[in-house]
C-alpha cells in the first residue's frame, strides 16, 4: 500500500490584490490542512487562525466570515511558522489553484526572512485545479462545482473555511485520482506535467504476484466513481 504522506491544504486571507499578484499587501488569516496516508484520512490535521496585522477587506469578509475582532487574540504567522513548516515538511501538498496559496505562504516566509522561502523546494506540489482542467476541459472547475459534479456533500459549507475546504478537497482528490496519483504531479513553476521515461530491455522474471484486496472505503469510493461515470454518460474504454 502507498504510504506517501499527502497534505491537503487551504488558506483564507485578508483579501486579494486585483492590480498585481493576489498576495501583494495582503496576509493569511487561516490555514487548514488534513493528512492522508494510504488514501485514508489519518485525523492528524493542522488548523490555525492568524492575526494578520492589517484589516480584512469587506469583500473577503463576505467569502469567509472571519472578522477583525475574532482575530485580535490569535497568534501571528511568526508564532506558528515553525510548527507549520514541520507539519508539511517533505510531504506532497495538494492544493486547489496552488499558485494562489503558495504565493501567500511564500510571502509570509519571506517576511520572516526564513531560509526556506519557497514551499516547493521541500514539498511536492499537486494542483487539483490542473487535474480538474485535464479531466473536464472547458467546464467550471471551482471547488463548489467539482463537489457538485462528484456528488460530495457540502451542505455544512455555508462560507469558505480553510479546514472544511481542505477536507472537501481531500475527498475530491481521492475521487479524481482514483488511485492514479502519479499521473497528476505538476511542476508548479513551469506548469508541466511530470513524466518518467519507460525503462527498456526489462527482463521477465518468474515470481508470484501478491493479490491486494480493496478496503471497504476503497470499494465505496470506486462505486461512487462508477456511478458518476454512469450518470454523466462517460465511457471507461474510450
Amino acid at each position: 500500500m502507498n504510504k506517501k504522506r499527502i497534505i491537503i491544504l487551504d488558506t483564507e486571507t485578508t483579501g486579494i490584490n486585483h492590480t498585481s499578484l493576489p498576495h501583494i499587501n495582503h496576509r493569511i488569516i487561516e490555514i487548514g490542512a488534513v493528512e492522508i496516508i494510504g488514501r485514508r484520512f489519518t485525523g492528524n490535521n493542522f488548523h490555525v487562525y492568524i492575526q494578520p496585522g492589517r484589516l480584512i477587506e469587506s469583500s473577503a469578509l463576505k467569502v469567509h466570515g472571519i472578522t477583525n475582532d475574532f482575530l485580535l487574540d490569535k497568534p501571528f504567522f511568526k508564532d506558528i511558522a515553525d510548527q507549520f513548516l514541520n507539519y508539511i515538511n517533505k510531504s506532497t501538498l495538494v492544493i486547489h489553484n496552488a499558485s494562489f496559496d503558495l504565493g501567500f505562504i511564500n510571502q509570509e516566509l519571506m517576511m520572516l526572512d526564513k531560509k526556506m522561502k519557497n514551499i516547493d523546494t521541500f514539498c511536492s506540489i499537486v494542483d487539483t485545479l490542473k487535474i480538474a482542467r485535464t479531466l473536464f476541459p472547458g467546464k467550471k472547475n471551482t471547488l463548489d462545482s467539482l463537489c457538485t459534479r462528484y456528488k460530495i456533500n457540502k451542505s455544512h459549507r455555508t462560507l469558505h473555511s480553510a479546514i472544511i475546504d481542505a477536507y472537501l478537497l481531500g475527498k475530491l482528490y481521492l475521487l479524481m485520482t482514483g488511485g492514479q496519483e502519479s499521473m497528476f504531479f505538476y511542476d508548479v513553476k513551469n506548469h508541466k506535467k511530470s513524466s518518467q521515461k519507460p525503462k527498456k530491455n526489462i527482463k521477465k522474471k518468474n515470481f508470484s504476484l501478491k493479490i491486494l484486496h480493496p478496503t471497504a472505503q476503497e470499494m465505496d469510493l470506486h462505486k461512487e466513481y462508477l456511478q458518476y461515470m454512469k450518470d454523466n454518460s462517460l465511457c471507461l474504454w474510450c
